[in-house]
């Protein structure tokens, strides 16, 4: 096992061509590859710059580079589109579309004792370890993993193990891991780099993945002081020590503790990277350990045209909505369609409140009948954004009209509490 890159601080700013040297001098030391691919994330990770690594390592390898797989989880395939604007001149015929329900093969399982063990005794299924078969049998001397660790709902700190077991995986590994993460608490896991749903990816890691030759690269992003983003660390091997100092430095650089709870704030969804209440809805995990009690969040969401990125998710949440978790737990117990998905039960889940605070949605292209027929509140985003201008409001606190409100441009780049609710605070 082998560190291969370790390199950040809280003030460390990779400049582009430092990630491409620091990559290279990596890649170099893993000796002679002659078939390669690529798995980053998608454009809803787009400021991860997975894409720019990527075209390094293509730029590296050249046609050794024989296929990128973005690493969807369940969501949309990535069009031309977005392919150029996150990956720039990589050859898009390199790209593969990963289908969580068609294209996995089952590499083991983890047994459900140790699923009953980690829920503590809330759950009882085994867990599959399902990965693309691209990975599995495409013949592959070197496995490229690519992307961010960032405190994360599902698995406490993104990335690592869970961009393949996840981000490539089937049907039920994905909805059993969202469920298990679910169901012992999100509020437990965020932030956390260990913790139950991880423990499980580490064992099938452990157990059904040491034959694939994995490498993970994975950066540390945070805000400049002056706006724009800064990679603040670069991390790459082939074990957990790359994701585990990776996730020291990304609790330090993308975890805002609060001294207040936030009474209002206002989230910015940035309209290339969001299209959806699957996505979008970071916006209330990522706040909501900031949030007073009666608190308001506004969610300004100009791109969001859909509430799932799968039809059948989509279809789940606007029979069953974010109604919080007793709810939910019951629809479960009641309705084989949302038993099938457990995922989409754990999205609506994390996406409630809980009764705690309201939620107001203020979508580009969902109606008020639709957004307040999933439990939201809705706003007129026109109205809204006019109110709130996010080309006008800075990172933080902000007084608008004598009123103070809590503005975040980009929730997917950090975690937000106030000291009350962290127990080891």
């Amino acid at each position: 096992m082998s560190l291969y890159c370790a390199t950040g601080t809280i003030e460390t700013d990779l400049s582009p061509r430092q990630l491409n040297d620091l990559l290279a001098e990596s890649l170099a030391r893993l000796g002679e590859r002659n078939r390669v691919v690529a798995v980053p994330p998608d454009q809803s990770r787009v400021h991860s710059r997975a894409g720019e690594l990527t075209r390094f390592a293509w730029e590296h390898y050249g046609d050794r580079l024989k296929a990128v797989l973005p690493a969807l989880g369940t969501h949309t395939a990535m069009q031309p589109g977005q392919i150029a604007h996150m990956f720039g001149n990589v050859p898009q015929n390199l790209f593969r579309v990963h289908n969580w329900r068609t294209d996995v093969e089952t590499l083991g399982e983890v047994p459900a004792e140790f699923i009953r063990e980690q829920s503590e005794g809330k759950l009882n299924y085994a867990w599959p370890a399902q990965v693309n078969r691209l990975l599995s049998q495409g013949g592959f001397d070197l496995i490229l993993s690519i992307g961010q660790v960032v405190p994360h709902e599902v698995i406490g700190m993104a990335n690592y193990n869970k961009n393949i077991l996840v981000g490539t995986g089937g049907r039920e590994g994905i909805n059993r891991s969202h469920y298990l993460g679910a169901v012992y608490g999100m509020e437990r896991i965020m932030g956390r780099a260990t913790n139950p749903v991880r423990n499980v990816l580490n064992y099938a890691s452990d157990h059904f993945l040491r034959h694939l030759p994995i490498v993970y690269v994975l950066t540390v992003v945070g805000r400049r002081e002056g706006g724009g983003l800064a990679v603040r660390g670069l991390f790459i091997g082939d074990d957990i020590e790359c994701f585990q100092l990776a996730a020291e430095l990304s609790l330090k650089v993308n975890f805002e503790k609060l001294d207040e709870p936030i009474r209002k704030a206002v989230v910015y969804l940035d309209p290339e990277e969001f299209h959806s209440t699957w996505l979008g809805n970071k916006a209330v995990y990522r706040t909501r350990m900031a949030l007073a009690d009666g608190a308001e969040l506004i969610v300004l969401a100009p791109g969001v045209k859909e509430f799932g990125e799968d039809k059948t998710i989509d279809g789940l949440i606007r029979r069953y909505g974010y109604r919080g978790t007793p709810a939910t737990l019951e629809a479960v117990n009641a309705n084989a369609d949302l038993a099938n998905d457990l995922s989409a039960a754990a999205h609506l889940i994390h996406g409630s409140s809980e009764g705690r605070f309201t939620i107001t949605w203020c979508p580009g292209h969902l109606s008020k009948e639709e957004v307040e027929g999933v439990g939201f509140e809705f706003g007129k985003l026109g109205e809204v954004l006019t109110r709130y201008d996010p080309e006008k409001l800075s990172h933080g606190y902000n007084t608008v009209d004598g009123e103070e409100v809590f503005f975040i441009a980009n929730p997917g780049l950090g975690l937000w509490a106030h000291r009350s609710r962290l127990s080891h605070s």
